[in-house]
């Protein structure tokens, strides 16, 4: 790769995991489900009238949408803003590796070789000893919420990858406008009506800023950049990066929130990250997968739903939040 390209991998991988720690502030302005649809709904206006028309079927765009919009983000906020940190959000979520691995196997007949196999066992020795940290220092219902984030980003894996979209940005673009009116619904019936308008009648230059973040600078110009590279290399050259996401996410974590990193996690993120990585790279019956941050781009198994009711915490108001950095340890979203 070119410098040029390397800086803008590294500048990627750097924004995903930032974004973990801006989810974090943002939760302190938005109850999760509406903070998630006003995420979509900026990601997708105005770069829906810009980018053509949808490259792929319907039916996979609604399908990702749904999985990766609705149910993926919709627990990982929900998650976040009951109490899981954001570095330990951003190193957990690379699970989803794993998860892409299983389904791939289940959905698409891809047999893991054995390389393949023993990094998703590493990595999941490194999501046990996440859990063991968690559980001493934080909720474990958070930790749960944050792990079906992660089966169904590996879901929407493996429907991106039939999808096989020949433009990631488009792709993202259009999938960015179906989780925007469920995720609106679901947050009138769990959050209220009355949550929601306040926090949109106090939305000031801060909020409105983590907003246009987690919507044009992760998404748009994220998941572009990536496909730019992807167009330019192999996906084995440029999905190593995307192990950097936790990196940034649980430094970025420390230095801005505070939260300190015990021996236990940094434990776990190198069995992690190491587990991913071979998990990612070894080989498999069939080659590329998708994109690190799970998102419409093909390239290696990576490593930036509503949620059921029954799962759906307790709303709490704006001005009652407790950053989780008040605790141990944290990690990104």
């Amino acid at each position: 790769m070119r410098p040029a390209h390397i800086c803008l991998a590294v500048l990627v991988a750097a924004v995903w995991g930032v974004n973990f720690v801006v989810i974090e502030v943002g939760l302190d302005h938005f109850p999760p489900l509406l903070f998630s649809a006003l995420r979509f709904l900026v990601a997708a206006l105005p770069a829906v009238f810009f980018v053509g028309r949808p490259k792929v079927a319907w039916k996979w765009i609604v399908g990702v949408g749904l999985v990766l919009g609705v149910a993926k983000f919709g627990l990982l906020f929900i998650g976040m803003d009951a109490g899981m940190p954001a570095g330990l959000s951003s190193l957990v979520l690379q699970v989803q590796a794993v998860f892409t691995g299983f389904f791939a196997f289940l959905a698409l007949g891809e047999r893991p070789g054995r390389v393949r196999v023993t990094g998703m066992v590493v990595a999941l020795g490194g999501i046990a000893v996440a859990a063991v940290d968690e559980g001493g220092t934080g909720p474990l219902t958070a930790f749960a919420l944050l792990m079906g984030a992660a089966a169904c980003w590996g879901v929407s894996n493996v429907l991106t990858r039939k999808a096989s979209p020949p433009d990631s940005l488009n792709f993202m673009v259009w999938v960015s406008t179906v989780p925007v009116l469920p995720l609106l619904a679901l947050s009138l019936l769990f959050e209220g009506p009355s949550r929601d308008l306040d926090a949109l009648r106090s939305l000031d230059w801060q909020g409105a800023g983590i907003i246009v973040y987690v919507a044009w600078v992760t998404t748009v110009f994220g998941f572009g950049a990536w496909g730019y590279l992807l167009r330019r290399h192999p996906a084995s050259t440029v999905a190593p990066f995307s192990l950097l996401v936790p990196v940034f996410g649980m430094s970025s974590a420390a230095l801005v929130l505070d939260e300190s990193v015990s021996g236990l996690r940094w434990c776990a993120a190198a069995l992690l990250v190491g587990g991913v990585a071979l998990a990612s790279f070894g080989k498999a019956s069939t080659s590329p997968s998708l994109n690190p941050s799970g998102s419409p781009a093909a390239t290696a198994v990576p490593a930036p739903a509503p949620a059921a009711p029954a799962t759906v915490p307790h709303p709490r108001t704006t001005a009652s939040r407790t950053p989780s950095t008040a605790t141990p340890p944290s990690s990104p979203r």
